[in-house]
């Protein structure tokens, strides 16, 4: 039997009567002044911006989010078809279309402000379309969208509920729906049947929530909505768009993307079979072949070289960099509590210092787009987290209005923030207006890897003074990075959707009760290209954190769990978190000879704890065991789901904690496959248990929350068995 969610549970107890009666709020899911403008198929009846129901009784929702494998599609259909009182069995999902209705509200506006607020804010201060904020990342997606959607699934099932009640001569307000029925007790009318009635009706000032605990869709384990056409291999991923006349291109830039030409042999690569044309701009080129296999061919043939804008860049450069900026006695103060003069006026002050290297993105599915032009109209297939910024860019390349670019979202085979870069869309966009031909352009997996947007280097100092007892009693952190997510908004032209990619400092700020605590940012200009990466700067903050806190728990003789819990005394969900990790993963204390860790982590709304095992090979290599997560995320909708983002996030941070370090030289780094990434097998990957903490707080963001505790809890796991302190990543026992 499913486990009732709390939520609901809860509002059976806080409210009474009839089987209807439930939560009022008021009707305001989008402001009038924007029409929705989701498309009803033949059959289909739109009742709001994000549902519509046809005639056979298939509920559609329309999700705003991008579907990469974190179930978005599935945890956000569930959210409304809750609230419609849906049969699952019918409900399906499609992509909604680009409109400010779809703006992440907590992209679009600061985290206090509402969906209404978010996007008219966006407006109010002329940031351009709320539209580009129409944004997937920041593990936003359940937080930023139950309220809307809840709210669109309350409105629909109104309107149904007004609609059966005018058939019967009834108060709509005694009805109830379940399983894709409206009913009284009595009798009971599929939603098929009262749609197109639905559609006529008005939606009342105030709408009734859901009440009861029956027949609820939040809270189970439903079947993934994306996994069966991914198993028979029906869903349409980027590169299944097969168009009438359509030419495939493969493309090769410079090392910075910004590097001109400086030689091209064009009468090599015609002399590859099957070859159409060769399309150059500044900073890349591209082959268009008839395959895309000749098409990489006349690439190799061409024998491109480059001007070197970043010659001068390798991993010495990025490392000096980061030294120097750290080095700089001023930066700018992100955070500040208390008063850390006073509290390192006396005692003394420990110091940790920690490094992180650059992190590939290396998703499975490199960027790819098709482009088809008819001397009016572009039309894009594109796997993007950003639409409407990825239209705009489509419509950049090719020099025309944005209004005759259309864009389909396909499924995401990966990315977890690759795919909000649209380099690959302008160049399939250019070459499709300049050959009018139907043109799929895939990125080999060298130009994925070489022109990567990575994670960024990043040095960290901490100051820290321990009082008496082992608490923190001052905490400082000097944090040397780059901006990624400036960077990234900037080669996107999102402005104020920069929010969305992180800050170089995200997560600095200890979840721990210090008294006195400041952090600062301190830029560097690494010469490398960099942008989001799945958890962003919580993977490095996180690291320095929860090592040099695992440092001082040794030095105050005080056992590296207590040592925590005795500093959480304002954070009970990430202390219970703690514990039940500590109690499932048979905790050993982290004494010496050990082979366990322990690392936690508040972020995104919610909390984790992390307890790895591990083993050292013959050759000294790291391997993670088994891990144990225990995760407060507040309200379920799917624990499913939940799980394996935390198993994904997990075995994501533990690849790249442990994976080979990327070196650069002359711009570009030297790896050139996933081999050279050495990324761990799936025959290596550590056995992860979750345990899900029931809560009734507000939903919160699982797909990244994992990453950043990884990392950490093997470090402090490789001090327990060897003594040896490593601080720098990836984690490395040579060198």
């Amino acid at each position: 039997m499913a486990r009732t969610p709390p939520m609901l549970s809860r509002r059976t107890l806080l409210i009474g009567g009839g089987a209807s009666a439930g939560l009022v709020l008021a009707w305001a899911v989008w402001p009038r002044r924007y029409a929705p403008n989701l498309p009803p198929a033949e059959g289909e009846q739109l009742l709001n911006a994000f549902v519509k129901i046809g005639r056979d009784g298939r509920v559609v929702v329309a999700v705003p989010q991008a579907e990469l494998g974190q179930g978005s599609w599935t945890a956000l259909a569930q959210i409304l078809g809750d609230e419609l009182g849906a049969d699952w069995r019918a409900v399906g999902v499609e992509a909604a279309p680009i409109g400010p209705l779809y703006a992440n509200p907590l992209l679009a506006a600061e985290p206090a402000e509402g969906f209404l607020d978010g996007i008219e804010r966006w407006r109010e201060q002329r940031l351009g379309d709320p539209a580009a904020a129409m944004l997937t990342g920041g593990s936003t997606s359940v937080r930023a969208f139950e309220r809307p959607l809840r709210d669109a699934g309350a409105a629909a099932r109104a309107l149904l509920m007004r609609a059966a009640a005018r058939r019967w001569d009834l108060d709509w307000r005694t009805l109830d729906t379940a399983a894709g029925f409206v009913g009284d007790g009595q009798r009971r009318l599929s939603f098929g049947e009262l749609a197109a009635d639905a559609a006529k009706e008005e939606v009342p000032e105030h709408l009734p929530i859901r009440a009861g605990i029956a027949n609820r869709l939040t809270g189970v384990a439903l079947p993934r909505l994306d996994v069966p056409a991914k198993l028979d291999g029906s869903a349409p991923f980027a590169g299944d768009i097969r168009l009438p006349e359509m030419l495939f291109a493969s493309v090769r830039a410079g090392p910075d993307g910004a590097s001109r030409l400086k030689s091209i042999d064009k009468e090599a690569a015609r002399r590859v079979a099957g070859l159409a044309a060769i399309v150059e701009r500044p900073g890349w080129v591209a082959a268009v072949a008839d395959t895309w296999w000749a098409a990489n061919r006349a690439l190799d043939a061409l024998r491109l070289t480059w001007n070197f804008r970043t010659a001068h860049v390798d991993s010495a450069f990025v490392d000096r960099a980061l030294v120097e900026a750290l080095e700089r006695d001023e930066g700018e103060r992100v955070f500040s509590r208390g008063d850390i003069a006073e509290a390192f006026a006396t005692g003394n002050v420990l110091r940790g210092h920690y490094r992180a290297g650059p992190a590939a993105s290396a998703p499975l599915e490199t960027l790819t787009a098709t482009a088809r032009f008819d001397g009016e109209t572009l039309e894009i297939w594109a796997p993007v987290q950003a639409p409407a910024l990825a239209r705009a860019a489509a419509a950049r390349a090719a020099d025309l209005p944005e209004a005759s670019v259309v864009l389909y979202r396909t499924l995401i085979g990966g990315g977890y923030g690759r795919k909000l870069e649209t380099r690959g869309v302008e160049q399939a966009a250019a070459i499709a207006v300049e050959l009018k031909r139907p043109v799929q352009l895939t990125w080999s997996r060298l130009e994925e890897i070489v022109q990567d947007s990575f994670r960024p280097a990043a040095r960290g100092q901490i100051l820290a003074r321990l009082a008496e007892g082992g608490m923190i009693a001052g905490w400082k952190a000097r944090i040397a990075a780059p901006d990624g997510g400036e960077a990234l908004a900037d080669r996107l032209g999102g402005g104020r959707a920069s929010r969305a990619f992180g800050a170089p400092t995200t997560g600095a700020v200890p979840p721990y009760q210090i008294p006195n605590l400041v952090v600062d940012h301190l830029p560097a200009d690494t010469g490398i290209r960099v942008g989001a990466w799945r958890s962003g700067a919580h993977s490095y903050t996180n690291f320095f954190t929860e090592s040099f806190v695992d440092e001082l728990s040794r030095i105050a003789g005080v056992e590296p769990l207590s040592f925590r819990m005795q500093m959480l005394g304002d954070n009970p969900r990430l202390a219970r978190c703690l514990t039940t990790a500590a109690t499932l993963g048979g905790w050993d204390g982290g004494g010496a000879g050990g082979a366990m860790g322990i690392a936690c982590c508040s972020a995104y709304g919610s909390h984790i704890a992390t307890l790895v095992e591990i083993e050292l090979t013959a050759a000294q290599d790291i391997r993670v065991l088994r891990a144990v997560c225990a995760v407060d995320v507040g309200r379920v909708v799917n624990p499913e789901i939940v799980k394996q983002q935390i198993e994904g996030g997990l075995i994501f941070g533990v690849e790249a904690a442990t994976a080979n370090p990327i070196e650069f030289d002359r711009g570009r780094p030297t790896a050139r496959s996933f081999g050279d990434l050495g990324f761990p097998r799936l025959d290596q990957a550590p056995e992860v248990s979750v345990e899900i903490m029931e809560s009734d707080e507000s939903p919160g963001g699982a797909t990244e929350l994992a990453v950043p505790t990884a990392a950490p809890a093997i470090a402090n796991a490789l001090h327990s068995m060897t003594g040896r302190r490593l601080r720098a990543l990836p984690l490395r026992m040579s060198g």
